[in-house]
């Protein structure tokens, strides 16, 4: 079997690389990036430059079984024309591509941004929840937006397998830095961050989550490439929910309570704009607008994680004390913070 994966550099496409290397069923992967790993050459893997804003994808996708749409940008987040450009315009040509190749299976990288949110903080929801995007949230809006894209193409494609998974925010220790530097920036004191012995550890009240290790979610996109049976939409997401008493046990130390949405805005807003760190405060919107997953439709294919919520969140979180990198471009220190400091925080891509 021969499978594209764009974006294949990535938190989730190095972690989904390693995946089908492993796979006996799998003969060839060819991972897209803008940025190549050194030293790639070997194994299963043909690696190959290319955006998926410009790139012809049509001779790279064609004699493909299956494409994974893993390509996407949540920074520069001061630069709406190229995180648009990568996540929509890119999605589109990928989708035109796939057709004009011949491929018939894509899997496309969706997100929990897409959901409306639950009707309780702890209630969860299926597949078939409403999708709405958190207005004041670029990265939501165009999640949305992207799958209303996949939609029209599974109605034009009827031929052509389409799957979705919708994950809830993903971590392992070699993204720590590229986490750190997309969502805290260079001013994060990263030896203070430590499981356990965080001495002043902010806890955002009212606010439960759920997040997955990068190697559950590669497994999750190996088994609905490969299982035929597989369509439609995949929530993935670990157990259990981290809400502000299991997170104040993570990081240890003495508690700071944030007492709701709108006092963790304002601070992610006054930052923003001042301009230390790189998030804006449409993300602390979505953070309490997310839901809770229920995985019992990626469960019935076999799928189990094999790291618990609060265990992946605290390997992150070592991993940013530790500076922890990994071995693709996206995930290596990229110049230190030096070099986000002198291209601007979240002004630049590449960074």
């Amino acid at each position: 079997m021969r499978i594209v994966v764009t974006g294949a550099t990535g938190n989730v496409g190095s972690a989904l690389v390693r995946a089908l290397e492993r796979d006996p069923d799998v003969d060839e992967v060819v991972g897209i990036a803008r940025r190549l790993p050194a030293g790639g050459e070997g194994g299963k893997t043909a690696w190959v430059a290319g955006d998926v804003r410009e790139t012809d994808l049509r001779p790279l996708f064609t004699g493909a079984d299956a494409v994974i749409h893993l390509a996407w940008a949540i920074q520069p987040s001061r630069d709406r024309d190229t995180t648009a450009g990568i996540d929509l315009l890119g999605t589109e040509r990928v989708l035109d591509a796939v057709a004009h190749a011949g491929v018939r299976t894509l899997v496309h990288a969706s997100s929990v941004a897409v959901y409306a949110p639950a009707r309780r903080s702890r209630d969860r929801v299926t597949e078939g929840w409403p999708r709405r995007a958190v207005a004041s949230s670029f990265y939501s809006r165009d999640k949305v937006r992207a799958e209303e894209l996949v939609d029209a193409f599974a109605r034009e494609h009827p031929d052509v397998r389409t799957v979705r998974l919708r994950p809830a925010p993903i971590v392992q220790r070699a993204a720590a830095e590229e986490l750190r530097r997309y969502f805290f920036g260079p001013l994060l004191p990263s030896p203070l961050i430590a499981p356990g012995r965080t001495p002043i550890a902010p806890i955002p009240l009212g606010l439960w989550f759920q997040v997955v290790h990068a190697d559950d979610v590669a497994d999750a996109y190996r088994r609905v490439t490969l299982d035929e049976s597989a369509s439609g939409a995949y929530n993935v997401a670990a157990d259990p929910p981290i809400g502000a008493r299991r997170l104040a046990g993570i990081l240890g130390g003495v508690p700071l309570p944030i007492p709701g949405r709108r006092v963790l805005r304002t601070i992610a807003g006054l930052t923003w704009r001042a301009r230390l760190q790189p998030t804006p405060p449409g993300w602390a919107d979505l953070a309490y607008a997310a839901p809770l997953l229920d995985t019992n439709r990626l469960r019935a294919l076999g799928w189990a994680p094999q790291h618990d919520g609060p265990t992946a969140l605290a390997e992150v979180l070592a991993g940013i004390n530790a500076g922890a990198t990994g071995e693709t471009p996206p995930l290596a220190a990229a110049g230190g913070r030096w070099q986000e400091l002198r291209t601007g925080i979240g002004a630049r891509s590449g960074v």
